[in-house]
């Protein structure tokens, strides 16, 4: 048995005593550990078995806690040739095997002996002077070939300058490791106040198991270089605040050079091939408001200096019909928030007159930091219809500038007023002026205008504008 005198001859680590996971955003999860070493002074082989089949293998670090200047690592050494019956087969070709099966009276077993002379597809053996095709039977295989693991395996070849019972650290990065953040929020009957729950949920497909792990996710945008190329729920609405408690086994929060990190406050297994989904913060009674916008040429990009489309008559002048709602509210302490909050998704609860949840519509969001606003698309309303076209135009080439009148109606089929905001975009020229509008408008940004507005129910609200573009 050649090959298990081999791992014999090595010195095993001990399983972790201490572990540490660390998730980011991007695929990525930082793996530490600890664990006992025995060596001897001198040279010593070492293996660590239970590590992430997706490590990557330039990443991994390992010292002696214990004696860090008496121990140095000579080699190191990532094998992933796992075990199969295929890779155990192509290892005897050529060689004799031996196929137990049962005798023609079904009951005593026989034995064939042959050369095996192909794996791929089917067994091929030599059997004589004949060869035999597919044959039946149970292959028996005097040793497992050197090489071939049982599951992924880190090895070293260490100097230890003091031998006895050591603490070694290892480290290493792998993917397969990734969490996001979903937040539900439970809107009031009056559209006015909402309870907020935020959960992570943490994917594990890296090939470990890691158990009882002291759990870290970072939030933020991690640069990396790009890779070489290698052939290879309950919910709880009593909070008053948003509430991260780590002394209580939940999560805490604090900065990290540019990102956050949260940690939870107690151990926690994530095993192979699992999610697990874990309660970071919970708020009650959020003011929220309900925001609807009528953005009728929505998408329609400007064009850049040079680009003729600006000439065109038939510029910007698509037009939808749809008015968008969104549910927007302060990310502040004062509002029962104020806490950095990791980019997911959203979704939106409401009761119906039965009192039961329904869906009322999901989005996603960005990194958000304390104090600053979070503004969830619902979808559109039934209820509201916009409609925009142009009653105007007159341009003068020679005189470098282009006039356009546009016209916005707004109808309400509610049972109550609604207050939109009609958004328009001033695409052809940076240089404009409004000389004329029909309802009060405000300056967004250098080429779009906000007219707010209130449509009375079962009413109807027209806007009209008139811009002035020169160059």
């Amino acid at each position: 048995m050649k090959n298990i005198a081999l791992v014999l001859s090595l010195a095993l680590a001990a399983p972790a005593s201490a572990l540490e996971v660390t998730v980011y955003n991007s695929n990525l999860g930082l793996i530490k550990e600890t664990r006992p070493f025995t060596l001897k002074s001198g040279v010593n082989s070492v293996q660590v078995v239970d590590v992430a089949a997706q490590i990557d293998p330039t990443s991994v670090h390992f010292k002696s806690l214990t004696a860090p200047d008496a121990v140095s690592v000579l080699e190191q050494d990532f094998r992933y040739d796992l075990i199969s019956q295929e890779k155990i087969l192509q290892r005897y070709l050529g060689k004799e095997i031996e196929l137990q099966r049962y005798g023609r009276d079904g009951d005593k077993k026989e034995i064939i002996k042959g050369t095996l002379l192909s794996a791929a597809g089917g067994k091929v053996m030599k059997v004589g002077d004949k060869l035999v095709l597919n044959p039946q039977g149970e292959a028996i295989l005097p040793e497992l070939p050197e090489g071939l693991l049982t599951k992924p395996t880190l090895m070293w070849l260490l100097n230890a300058r003091k031998g006895g019972e050591h603490q070694g650290e290892i480290s290493y990065l792998t993917a397969g490791l990734s969490w996001n953040a979903d937040y539900v929020l439970v809107i009031d009957k009056d559209d006015a106040k909402a309870d907020l729950n935020a959960w992570v949920t943490v994917a594990n497909n890296s090939g470990a198991t890691y158990k009882d792990a002291k759990l870290k996710l970072v939030a933020g945008d991690v640069h990396r270089a790009p890779a070489p190329q290698f052939a290879r729920g309950r919910m709880n609405y009593a909070a008053k605040s948003m509430a991260m408690e780590a002394d209580a086994g939940g999560m805490s929060e604090k900065s990290f050079f540019e990102y956050h990190m949260y940690s939870l406050g107690r151990l926690t297994t994530l095993a192979e091939n699992s999610s697990k989904q874990v309660e970071m913060a919970s708020a009650a009674g959020v003011p929220v408001r309900k925001l609807f916008t009528y953005d009728g040429v929505e998408g329609v990009q400007w064009s850049y200096f040079g680009d003729a489309a600006y000439w065109d008559p038939n510029y910007g002048l698509s037009s939808g019909k749809k008015v968008a709602v969104h549910f927007e509210f302060d990310n502040k302490k004062a509002e029962g928030l104020g806490i950095p909050l990791p980019k997911g998704r959203v979704r939106v609860y409401k009761k119906d007159d039965d009192g039961a949840l329904q869906l009322a519509g999901e989005d996603a969001i960005d990194h958000t930091p304390k104090d600053e606003k979070v503004r969830v698309k619902m979808g559109e309303s039934f209820d509201l219809v916009g409609e925009r076209k142009r009653t105007d135009y007159k341009s003068d080439l020679k005189g470098r500038r282009f006039e356009e009148t546009f016209e916005i109606r707004i109808r309400n089929h509610k049972d109550a007023d609604a207050a939109v905001t009609v958004v328009e975009h001033l695409y052809r020229w940076t240089n404009w002026k409004v000389v004329d509008a029909s309802a009060k408008w405000i300056k967004r940004d250098a080429q779009t205008v906000e007219f707010p507005v209130t449509v009375k129910k079962d009413g109807e609200t027209v806007v009209t504008y008139t811009v002035k573009y020169s160059w």
